[in-house]
């Protein structure tokens, strides 16, 4: 089928897009792994979609395909509940950072050498 050959190129081509990404460290070797598994498993599904019909008679559901789209839902769930998280800390750091520089501005206070990076 078409549909087999386009997801398996997109597949290929999300996983050289990892590995550019681990390579100028933007992803932990962990992370890398986690992705690699992840869609080596999307192309085993496409190319071979029967047997995703057996795992999910395994885990009581009756189509693969049903299966595929209850863990991509669960999946993105937790991806977002992710997200949010980690947003809702960069929130809170850059507003205890503008607070600190405003504060700075209104009484005069000369920032500290930063001596961390030394």
């Amino acid at each position: 089928m078409i549909i087999q050959f386009f997801i398996v190129i997109f597949a290929i081509f999300v996983l050289a897009k990892v590995i550019l990404r681990f390579k100028v460290r933007d992803i932990t070797g962990r992370e890398l792994l986690a992705w690699i598994v992840f869609w080596l498993l999307v192309i085993l599904a496409a190319l071979w979609p029967q047997k995703t019909d057996v795992v999910a008679r395994l885990v009581g559901v009756e189509r693969g395909v049903d299966l595929l789209v209850y863990i991509s839902v669960i999946v993105l769930f937790f991806v977002v509940f992710k997200v949010a998280v980690r947003l809702e800390k960069i929130d809170k750091q850059t507003t205890k950072v503008i607070r600190e520089l405003a504060l700075r501005q209104k009484f005069g206070v000369e920032e500290k050498p930063d001596h961390h990076n030394d």
